[in-house]
């Protein structure tokens, strides 16, 4: 029955989603467009073209970035821990920098040619790629996930301080454009990007479940784990493989999204009072995908010209809800 509420919150939420802008659309013309009949050709264009692609995003967002949190809080045992713990998005990050910043040292000259759409998002994949395989290197050779979670932190770290050398010897443009980067956005993608984009969360959603029962096993402790048979390097491997093609992928296309990633996760187990992944990782991926939908109708302003960051929102309007529910619940389900 709540997985039922969930869908249909869902389906309002993307109803509600497109039918939100700067310029009004009756909900009777959104229908026939959506049914494939012309009603205007600036609407269709609107919908289809921009509206519809934005909140399919919104959804492979919200979705994607909750499931790969609740993995990694997950496996290192840690309600803090996020997709983002293992330095991915500080080495997309890093690789946005030097395309959209290095201009400046490699010449100046490169900005116009280096920093397009396309270079962006490949520089990101290759960023995140590069610390995902060291981690993976690492995960091989380590027994305790702890140390995972804290060579990719120091990851972050350098990532973070070679960006701010750049930053240093960037120019004003260059920094608006990686700051800008930096905000999140998802309505910059087209129909082919979001096809691309989904083809790898889908590659990564199958590896979330397989690893259901994996997850469930180690909330017991990797030492009550092993006694059981589980093979947990192996298990690692999986886990930190779909949370990289999930948060990575993500990241590259849309910018890094805050707050969604740590926080639904904690929602949905207060929400459901439950720790068994079984019910856990499809209410997560819902839950996502309501609160993303929801945070970027909120960012678009209805009827103004003007969009909000969607980092800011996420946060602004997540935050409250998280600390509501922890002080509601009085304990932290886990």
């Amino acid at each position: 029955m709540a997985f039922i509420a969930l869908i249909v919150l869902v389906l309002l939420c993307f109803f509600i989603n497109i039918s939100l802008g700067s310029l009004s659309i009756p909900n009777k013309a959104i229908f026939n467009i959506l049914l494939g009949n012309n009603e205007n050709i600036s609407w269709h264009h609107i919908i289809i073209d921009y509206r519809l692609p934005k909140a399919v995003t919104a959804i492979i967002v919200g979705s994607g970035l909750g499931v790969s949190g609740l993995m990694m809080q997950t496996l290192f045992r840690n309600p803090l821990a996020g997709p983002f713990v293992l330095g991915i998005t500080s080495g997309a990050s890093l690789g946005v920098a030097i395309i959209t910043m290095g201009a400046s040292i490699l010449g100046g000259t490169l900005l116009g040619i280096l920093a397009s759409k396309w270079s962006i998002v490949i520089a990101a994949t290759f960023g995140s790629f590069l610390v995902l395989l060291v981690v993976l290197i690492v995960s091989t050779r380590v027994r305790d996930s702890m140390a995972i979670l804290i060579i990719g932190l120091m990851f972050g770290s350098i990532s973070t301080a070679v960006v701010n050398v750049l930053s240093y010897f960037s120019s004003a443009e260059e920094l608006q454009q990686y700051f800008f980067w930096g905000f999140g956005s998802l309505g910059n993608l087209s129909w082919n990007e979001v096809f691309i984009l989904f083809l790898i969360y889908a590659i990564g959603l199958l590896f979330s479940l397989t690893s259901v029962k994996t997850l469930n096993t180690l909330l017991l402790g990797e030492n009550y784990a092993i006694s059981l048979g589980l093979n947990i390097k192996k298990s690692r491997f999986i886990i930190i493989i779909a949370t990289s093609l999930l948060a990575g992928t993500i990241t590259a296309f849309t910018g890094p999204i805050a707050f969604i990633g740590l926080a639904i996760p904690h929602i949905t187990r207060q929400v459901f009072n439950t720790s068994n992944h079984k019910i856990l990782l499809p209410a997560v991926f819902l839950s996502g995908a309501i609160v993303m939908l929801i945070c970027d109708s909120i960012s678009q302003l209805p009827n103004s010209d003007y969009t909000l960051p969607i980092n800011a929102i996420t946060s602004l309007v997540g935050a409250p809800v998280v600390i509501w529910l922890l002080v509601r619940k009085r304990k932290m389900v886990f």
